[in-house]
C-alpha cells in the first residue's frame, strides 16, 4: 500500500494513478501537477491546504488540484483511502462546467455535499484502480470516460454561480498543444513563484510571446498570470504564518513580494485581513 514519501522531488508526477494509501501525518508538504481525488471509507483526515486547515469527511468524495500545497496535519479512524490522481492537462481536456473547474484551479477543496455514493464509488474506485494496472489502452480510455462522467455528476451538486461571481469562459476549444503549455506555464509558476517572475520569463519557457502565452494563460485558468503567481505566494505565505515564528517581513521577501507593503496590500486584498491577524487568528484555533 502507497504511503507519502517526505524524500519525493517536489513535484514529481504521480500521473494517472488510482491506488490505496496509508495516510501519516506529512513531515511537508506536497506538490505535484494532477488533480486529486481523495476518498475515505470512515474516518476523516484534516490537510493544511496552502495556508488553512480543511477537513476532508469519510463517504464523500474530495478533489482538488494538488500544485497547491497540501499537507495531512491529522488523522482519524482510518488506516486507509482511495487517492486518484488525473493530469492537469488531461482534466482541462474534459471542459468541465466552470463552477467545478475555477473552484479547483482556484484553490478550493470540493467535498461532495451527502455521502449516498459511497458505495458505487468504492466499487468504481477499486475497478479504475485495476483498469490501470492492466495497462492496456482500452482500460485507460474506459476509466477516464468513467472519471470524467463522475466528476460531471459531482459539479451538478454545485450551485451555479462560478467562484467569486466570475464570469470567465473558455470560449473556444483549446488543442493538446495549447493546454501542454498552459500546464507547463502553470508548473513554470508553481516552481518558480518566489523568484522574480515576468509574462517575459514565462513566455520564454514555453517558447511563445509573452502576449499570445498572457492570452492562453487566462483562456486555460480563467486568471491571469500576474494573479496566478499572486496566488502561489499568498500560499506560501499563508503556510509560514501558521507554521513558523519567521518574521512577517521575512515571510513576505521568501514568498516573493518585493516589499512589505505590497505583501499586506496583497494579503489584505485576498483575506480581508492583515498577515498579522490572520497569524493571531489561525495560531489560537
Amino acid at each position: 500500500m502507497a504511503r507519502f514519501d517526505p524524500t519525493r522531488p517536489d513535484f514529481s508526477p504521480y500521473g494517472f494513478s488510482c491506488v490505496r494509501w496509508t495516510p501519516t501525518p506529512m513531515s511537508r508538504c506536497d506538490r505535484h501537477n494532477e488533480i486529486e481525488i481523495n476518498l475515505l471509507e470512515g474516518g476523516r483526515l484534516l490537510y493544511l491546504m496552502g495556508g488553512q486547515k480543511v477537513t476532508v469527511p469519510s463517504g464523500r468524495l474530495a478533489v482538488f488540484w494538488a500544485g497547491m500545497p497540501h499537507q495531512i496535519l491529522e488523522l482519524e479512524g482510518l488506516t486507509e483511502y482511495f487517492v486518484l490522481t488525473i493530469p492537469l492537462a488531461w482534466f482541462l481536456q474534459w471542459r468541465l462546467p466552470d463552477r467545478l473547474t475555477q473552484s479547483i484551479l482556484h484553490g478550493r477543496l470540493i467535498v461532495e455535499a451527502d455521502q449516498g455514493r459511497l458505495a458505487s464509488d468504492l466499487t468504481r474506485l477499486e475497478e479504475w484502480s485495476e483498469d490501470i494496472q492492466i495497462g492496456s489502452e482500452e482500460h485507460h480510455h474506459a476509466s477516464l470516460l468513467e472519471i470524467e462522467a463522475r466528476l460531471r455528476r459531482l459539479a451538478l451538486t454545485m450551485p451555479m454561480e462560478t467562484p467569486r461571481r466570475t464570469k470567465r469562459r473558455l470560449p473556444t476549444v483549446l488543442g493538446q498543444q495549447q493546454l501542454g503549455r498552459a500546464e507547463k506555464m502553470a508548473c513554470f509558476i508553481a516552481q518558480n513563484y518566489a523568484q522574480p517572475l515576468t509574462a517575459e520569463t514565462i513566455g520564454q519557457h514555453v517558447d511563445l510571446h509573452p502576449n499570445y502565452a498572457m492570452t492562453l494563460f487566462q483562456r486555460t485558468f480563467g486568471t491571469t498570470l500576474i494573479k496566478y503567481v499572486t496566488q502561489h505566494r499568498l500560499w506560501h505565505a499563508q503556510r509560514l504564518l501558521v507554521t513558523s515564528d519567521h518574521l512577517i517581513l521575512k515571510i513576505a521577501l521568501s514568498s516573493g513580494f518585493g516589499s512589505l507593503s505590497r505583501f499586506n496590500e496583497a494579503f489584505r486584498q485576498a483575506f480581508g485581513c492583515t498577515p498579522r491577524e490572520y497569524r493571531r487568528l489561525h495560531r489560537s484555533e
